[in-house]
Formats: structure tokens, C-alpha cells, sequence
């Protein structure tokens, strides 16, 4: 290793150490936050749904519980540990798939000097707060970076084996089934014998998994129901309509609703209406992008799969402050790739993380309250996320898609317009 590269390979570890420790002290009630208290997700309704699924089956009759079957495993796993309370045995785990991420980052930087995906981990997680550890997703941005960062770089060498391209399909079925997104990681394999083999094994693994919990503990797939039955959450994109005509007027109510603060009353039904039509869009778009897509380079899979995520966050019901955790794990790898685009729309990222910690927990009563101070945040926090959406997609269009056959020139295959092989 270059002296260059021993010397500043210690400060991201130095940084993580000191970060993961002020969060331990959060999470532990040793420093308190302002605001409600983010553990109670843990202490009270994980520990509950933990109690449950000892029992043999799922949480049949509590509409909170709005997760795939997999997601089982991270609220029983803490029960496994010897000699802690739950609580506190869930945050060690979170803990250990918090440093699993480092190294796994660090190791894709070896060599390097300096480690972008490396420290836009280790500086975005702390920037959500104590929420990053008092929730399950951190855990499936582990599953997320090691199917990302164990895929092959190179489009020719995705079919020299097989053992990678079904690596990442794995372990992306495996994430679908913890909390649904992970399967947009395989939206950027590049077509043939390895999308293929991502893709099959992804399916495979996915009903594998799906079908084994069925078996296993009854209400399995009861999570399908109650996510269709919810509504506008007061913190999405959409709901910033409601917080403006609670001004005007507006007759509606924020109620904690199907496990989150949400508005109920007139035209909530029809914003949450077209926050699905948004989520539809978004999905075409993908399908033209995959279909028109021609030029791949190392770092195309991991700018798809943030773009992807990105798409899919915004225009959502629901945007919790959780959320963030995955983008932060996604803008990391994109970063690992000397050849991504994505530096500006990962900056933005981080910039929406730090106001989603002040938008919650610290604010969120005014949040809820619909007042200036929590509309600004929202229009501040939700803004950052579709700059950093249109930034990422545009980029991974105009960076794919070859400029000829963008103003409906057919181009054959792997050329660009001016002859060049690849697109930086």
C-alpha cells in the first residue's frame, strides 16, 4: 500500500469509532435527543413482535407489522443473544452490520486514497441520528452493499462465472424478502447470460424464502393487506399538500395510523392515489432506461440501483426517516467506482440526511403541527431528494444511453454516437 494510502486509512475508522459510539450513547438514553423517543420502535413494538413470532406465527392481527416474512429474522435474532436485554442486544447487532459495511467499503477502496464510498458511509449514517440504529434497515443496507459490492465490475466479466451474478441475485431475493427494495439492485445488470442468472436466482431464492416462511408460521403474507390499507404518511412528498392547506382551511387530521403519523380526511385517498401513479411512472422510466440502455461500465449497476431507490423513495406514501439509511449505503458504492456520476446526487443525499435528523426527531412536532418551521423542513429535506432523483437519472440516462438513438437514431449495440466504446 502506498505510504499516502496507510497514512489516511486509519482517520475513516478513527471517525467511525467516535460516531458509532455518540449513537450507542443516544440509543442507550445516556445523551437525550429533543423530540420523541426513537427506541420505542425497538423496546416496545420489535420486542412485541419478537414475543409474537416465538409463539409460531406472524403478528396476524397487528396492522404495524407491514413487513415481508423475512423480516422475522431481524427482530428474533436479538433474542439469540446471550445476556442483554433486547433492546440493547438489537443495537449490538445493528453495531456489527454497521462495521460488516465499513468493511466491506473499505475493502473494495484497497489501494486507494480517498476511500469516497468509505467516507460517505461513515460520515451519513451519524448524520441521521439515533434513528439510523433504532430501526431494522440498516441491517438490509448491509445484505444491499455486500449484493453490490460482490457484483462483478466489468459487463464481460458477468459472464465469466458463476458464482458472482447468482451471488448478487441471492442476496437481492434474500433482501426483497427483509423489506422489498433490495430487488431494484438488479434493475443496472447488464442484459444476457448474467441478468439471466441475477434474475433467476433472485426469483429462486425469493420464493424459496416466501414459501418456506408460509410453511412455517401462519400470516406470513397478511403484511400484503395492511400496506395497501395505508395512507398518506406526514413526512412524504405528497403530504406537503396537506400541511399547506391545513393553512387554508383544510378539515383533515394527522392520527398515528397503521403504525406511522399519518393525515386522514378529505382527498387523502386521492393523493395517495397519485403517489402510486408517481411510483408507476417511476418504474416505467426504468423499463425505457433498461430497454434503450446500451453502455455499461464498472460503475453502471451501482448508479442504476441508487437511481432506482431514489425514484422509489420520492414518490412514495411513505418516507421514513429510515429511509435514509439505504440511500446512504447506495450513494457509498456508487462512490467506490471511480466511474460513477453520482457524486452530486450522493452530496445531496447526505444534505437531505442532516435535515431529516432535525425533521426527526429533534423538530418533529412541529412536523406534525404543520407550522413554518416543519413545512420548511419538508420542503427543504423532500427537495434535496428529487434534485438528488432528477440529478441521478438524468446522468444515468445521458451516461447509457447513446446520444443518436436518445433522438431516435438506431444505434447498434455497445457504439456511442461518437464512436467512443464507454461513457464516463
Amino acid at each position: 500500500m502506498p505510504k499516502a494510502a496507510a497514512r489516511g486509512s486509519g482517520a475513516p475508522l478513527a471517525v467511525w469509532v467516535l460516531t458509532r459510539t455518540a449513537l450507542l450513547l443516544c440509543v442507550l438514553k445516556v445523551i437525550t435527543l429533543p423530540g420523541p423517543d426513537v427506541t420505542s420502535d425497538v423496546s416496545v413494538i420489535y420486542q412485541g413482535w419478537h414475543e409474537v413470532l416465538r409463539t409460531g406465527t406472524f403478528p396476524r392481527d397487528d396492522v404495524t407489522w407491514q413487513y415481508p416474512p423475512a423480516a422475522a429474522l431481524a427482530v428474533l435474532a436479538p433474542g439469540l443473544v446471550p445476556g442483554l436485554g433486547y433492546a440493547t442486544s438489537f443495537f449490538v447487532l445493528v453495531l456489527v452490520c454497521d462495521l460488516l459495511v465499513l468493511g466491506l467499503l473499505r475493502y473494495a477502496e484497497r489501494g486507494g486514497t480517498e476511500r469516497r464510498g468509505t467516507w460517505v458511509w461513515v460520515v451519513g449514517v451519524p448524520l441521521l441520528g439515533p434513528t439510523a440504529y433504532a430501526r431494522y434497515d440498516l441491517m438490509v443496507t448491509a445484505v444491499a452493499v455486500a449484493a453490490l459490492l460482490g457484483a462483478p465490475p466489468r459487463p464481460e466479466a458477468l459472464g465469466e462465472g458463476r458464482s458472482r451474478p447468482c451471488a448478487l441475485g441471492a442476496l437481492a431475493g434474500f433482501g426483497a424478502l427483509l423489506k422489498v427494495w433490495p430487488v431494484l439492485l438488479l434493475v443496472g445488470v447488464p442484459r444476457g447470460r448474467a441478468a439471466r442468472r441475477a434474475w433467476g436466482t433472485a426469483a429462486a431464492t425469493g420464493a424459496g424464502l416466501a414459501l418456506a416462511f408460509t410453511a412455517a408460521l401462519p400470516g406470513a403474507l397478511d403484511f400484503l393487506t395492511y400496506q395497501r390499507d395505508r395512507g398518506t404518511e406526514v413526512e412524504s412528498l405528497g403530504a406537503l399538500v396537506f400541511h399547506v392547506a391545513r393553512h387554508f382551511g383544510w378539515q383533515g387530521q394527522v392520527l398515528l395510523n397503521y403504525g406511522s403519523v399519518e393525515f386522514v380526511g378529505p382527498h387523502v385517498p386521492l393523493v395517495s392515489g397519485l403517489s402510486l401513479a408517481l411510483s408507476v411512472l417511476a418504474l416505467g422510466w426504468l423499463v425505457v432506461w433498461r430497454l434503450r440502455a446500451r453502455e455499461w461500465d464498472p460503475a453502471t449497476p451501482c448508479d442504476a440501483a441508487f437511481a432506482a431507490v431514489l425514484l422509489f423513495t420520492v414518490t412514495s406514501r411513505v418516507i421514513s426517516p429510515q429511509y435514509l439509511v439505504w440511500l446512504v449505503g447506495l450513494a457509498a458504492v456508487c462512490l467506490v467506482r471511480r466511474e460513477t456520476r453520482m457524486v452530486r446526487p450522493a452530496l445531496l443525499t447526505l444534505a437531505a440526511t442532516a435535515v431529516t435528523a432535525l425533521e426527526f426527531p429533534v423538530w418533529f412536532a412541529h412536523v406534525v403541527a404543520s407550522d413554518r418551521v416543519g413545512i420548511a423542513l419538508l420542503l427543504l429535506r423532500n427537495g434535496l431528494l428529487v434534485a438528488a432523483t432528477l440529478v441521478a437519472c438524468r446522468r444515468l440516462w445521458r451516461a447509457t444511453v447513446p446520444a443518436r438513438q436518445a433522438r431516435g437514431v438506431a444505434v447498434s449495440p455497445g457504439a456511442r454516437a461518437d464512436g467512443s466504446a464507454t461513457a464516463r
